[in-house]
């Protein structure tokens, strides 16, 4: 077990310091990765990805950080993601009755079940979204900064 939290660790290392190190304003940086959240947080796992980056190039942000940033939702934790997805949705549309199979969570077999149900996913992930996007935003925006101007701070005490 000591393993896995030594390569969890690692893994959100090598993800922070892919953010940082982009070689882009930190408005830019920050505004992708609050893109790819959103985008994340949408019931789109096989086209999160090319979503992110077509608003990217829309928005004029930075695309790596877009593409990093859908990885919120990624193949393990998706059935979290979906449900509570799900249940955000129910709670705002509670006149829609549909059920979530979380055996059959393909957007195509999603679709099978009922449009009814990826829209109803759809309003959670806009809901949810929009503010995990906004606490993105201002989060990386800080700690981009925060990183260039230690980063500047070393390279003139040399």
């Amino acid at each position: 077990m000591k393993k896995f939290w030594i390569a969890v660790g690692r893994w959100v290392r090598f993800g922070y310091l892919r953010v940082v190190r982009i070689k882009a304003s930190s408005h830019t940086v920050a505004l992708g990765m609050a893109v790819g959240v959103f985008v994340g947080c949408l019931p789109v796992i096989p086209f999160q990805t090319v979503i992110a980056l077509g608003l990217a190039v829309v928005l004029r942000c930075n695309k790596l950080s877009a593409a990093l940033g859908t990885w919120v939702s990624n193949p393990l934790n998706v059935p979290l993601v979906y449900y509570g997805l799900y249940r955000v949705g129910s709670f705002i549309v509670p006149e829609v009755h549909c059920t979530l199979d979380l055996r059959h969570l393909a957007l195509r077999e999603m679709f099978s079940q009922g449009g009814e149900l990826v829209g109803l996913m759809t309003v959670g992930g806009v809901v949810v979204g929009l503010p995990l996007s906004l606490i993105t935003y201002f989060v990386t925006l800080r700690v981009v900064r925060v990183y260039h101007a230690r980063r500047a701070t070393r390279r003139l005490k040399k």
